[in-house]
């Protein structure tokens, strides 16, 4: 059977003017277009394949990879306004509907937004949906102390960035963890910092450790050391002093700061810092 919204390995069974004609088992025959199929397949070769529902109800097959797959979340950007709803560009041919009561107010065309893919349970399509809230924190969240996870920056708030984690949970990027710019949307790697008691969960991201430390943190630190352990600038030093050494704003260099003294990978003096 094939599953709608993810990828499938399929098996030829004709090839057709139009394309090829893949075993879908009780979802039918399954088209994959002529121009997207390799040239020496042949009636019993496999070929993995992304499983669609076009606009006309026929489940088609692709070899492209859209931006999320059924389950899982994406930045995506709306190309289209219609009665229906908002339509994304999904990285397919085929756009994606987000259905105006799965958007948090009214979208915007032009503008990027993360979203959910989900099986609309009534037309069997894949479509999205902005109301991130209703498919996280479903289960409790059993990450251990400096987990290796992988995230994608969601909104800034008040104490910080937003961030889904492995595609499951929210967690918090916390301001004075972040040494680094960071943009919506973003994917990269992360660590669990600590999961506290009511579920919610700190998330850093560099892996802890002194052979670990990143970003302007990890500048810093190789600064102190190549200028034999020991600097001559504090937080307290003027913001332009700051700048010319870091290239950053007095308020990133004493985030970096506190962070390398949390660690214990510094001490701070009165006239400078010293590795510890």
């Amino acid at each position: 059977m094939a599953d709608i919204g993810t990828l499938n390995t399929l098996t030829v069974l004709r090839k057709g003017s139009y394309g090829v004609i893949l075993d879908g088992g009780p979802s039918g025959d399954v088209l994959l277009p002529l121009r997207e199929a390799p040239e020496d397949c042949k009636p019993g070769d496999t070929i993995e394949v992304f499983v669609y529902v076009d606009s006309d109800d026929t489940v088609m097959a692709t070899a492209q990879r859209p931006l999320a797959m059924a389950g899982e979340f994406a930045l995506m950007k709306v190309l289209s306004l219609t009665e229906y709803g908002a339509f994304l560009d999904w990285g397919l041919k085929k756009n994606l509907l987000v259905p105006f009561s799965e958007q948090n107010g009214a979208m915007i065309a032009g503008r990027s937004y993360l979203v959910h893919v989900y099986l609309d349970r009534h037309s069997g399509r894949a479509v999205a949906s902005a109301r991130l809230d209703k498919f996280l924190d479903r289960t409790p969240a059993d990450y251990g102390p400096r987990q290796q996870v992988d995230l994608l920056v969601g909104e800034h708030t008040d104490i910080g960035y937003k961030a889904i984690v492995n595609q499951r949970h929210w967690g918090v990027l916390h301001d004075a963890d972040v040494f680094q710019p960071l943009r919506y949307g973003q994917r990269l790697t992360g660590y669990i910092k600590k999961v506290r008691d009511d579920g919610k969960i700190d998330l850093v991201l560099q892996p802890p450790g002194y052979a670990k430390v990143e970003g302007i943190a990890g500048e810093l630190l190789g600064k102190i050391k190549a200028a034999g352990g020991f600097i001559a600038v504090t937080d307290k030093s003027p913001p332009e002093k700051i700048y010319a050494l870091f290239g950053v704003s007095k308020k990133v260099f004493k985030q970096a700061v506190s962070a390398l003294y949390r660690e214990r990978l510094i001490t701070i003096e009165a006239d400078g810092l010293r590795l510890t």
